[in-house]
C-alpha cells in the first residue's frame, strides 16, 4: 500500500488528508448521535411523571438540560413556565421551537463537511489521474527514441488511475455515513417535535396558562 501511495505522486496527499478528516468526522458523529445523548426513549414519560403536580426546581431543570438534547428542549419549556407564570401557549411553543432549532443545529454539526468530502473526493482523485496522465504522455512524447514502450506506458497509466480509485474509496463510505447520519437527524427531529407537542399541554396544566 505504501508503494502504491508513493507511486501515485503528490496529488494523492489531499486525498489522504480528506480520508483522515472523514474518518474523524464519522467517529465524532457516531458518538454524538447516540440515542442516549439525543433523545432517551423514556425521558418524556419520566419528566411528565415527576412533574405531575408541580414545576421542578431550578437544579432539577439544569440536570434535565444536561441529560440530553431532548432534555435541553424540555428544560427550556420549564424555564419559561417557571419565570413567566401563566405564560400563554404561544410563548411556550416559541420557547420549545427555539430550543428545538438549536438542537437540530447541534445534530447537524460537521455533517456538511462530511458531505463535502463525499462530493469532492472523486473529483480530487480524477484530478490526480489527469495530472498523472499529462506527466506520462509528456514524458513519453519528449523522448528521442524511436517509440514508447507499451508496457511502460500501461504501467504509468495504471499508476495514474490509483488516484481515481483512492478518491472513490474515500467518497463511498463518506457518502454512506453522511446519508445515514442525515436519516438519524431527521428521525431525531421528529422525536423532538412529538415530545414538544406532548409537553405544551402539560406545562399549561401546571401553570394555568391560557391557550
Amino acid at each position: 500500500m505504501l508503494s502504491i501511495l508513493q507511486a501515485a505522486g503528490w496529488p494523492i496527499i489531499p486525498l489522504l488528508l480528506a480520508s483522515i478528516v472523514a474518518l474523524a468526522l464519522i467517529v465524532e458523529r457516531w458518538l454524538s448521535l447516540r440515542v442516549a445523548r439525543i433523545a432517551p426513549p423514556t425521558l418524556v414519560d419520566e419528566v411528565i411523571g415527576v412533574t405531575k403536580s408541580h414545576l421542578p426546581t431550578n437544579d432539577t431543570i439544569q440536570k434535565l438540560a444536561d441529560n440530553s438534547l431532548l432534555g435541553r428542549v424540555l428544560a427550556e419549556g420549564f424555564k419559561v413556565a417557571a419565570n413567566e407564570p401563566r405564560a400563554p401557549e404561544a410563548r411556550l411553543r416559541q420557547a420549545l421551537e427555539s430550543a428545538g432549532r438549536d438542537a437540530v443545529h447541534a445534530m447537524e454539526h460537521y455533517l456538511n463537511a462530511l458531505g463535502t468530502i463525499a462530493s469532492a473526493a472523486p473529483m480530487m482523485g480524477l484530478l490526480g489521474t489527469v495530472i498523472g496522465m499529462i506527466e506520462i504522455f509528456g514524458a513519453s512524447g519528449g523522448g528521442t527514441g524511436g517509440g514508447t514502450d507499451p508496457t511502460q506506458l500501461a504501467h504509468g497509466i495504471s499508476i495514474a488511475l490509483y488516484n481515481t480509485a483512492f478518491g472513490l474509496i474515500v467518497a463511498i463510505p463518506a457518502l454512506m455515513f453522511y446519508r445515514h447520519f442525515r436519516a438519524k437527524v431527521e428521525a431525531y427531529t421528529l422525536t423532538l417535535e412529538q415530545a414538544a407537542e406532548r409537553m405544551v399541554p402539560h406545562l399549561l396544566k401546571l401553570t394555568g396558562g391560557r391557550r
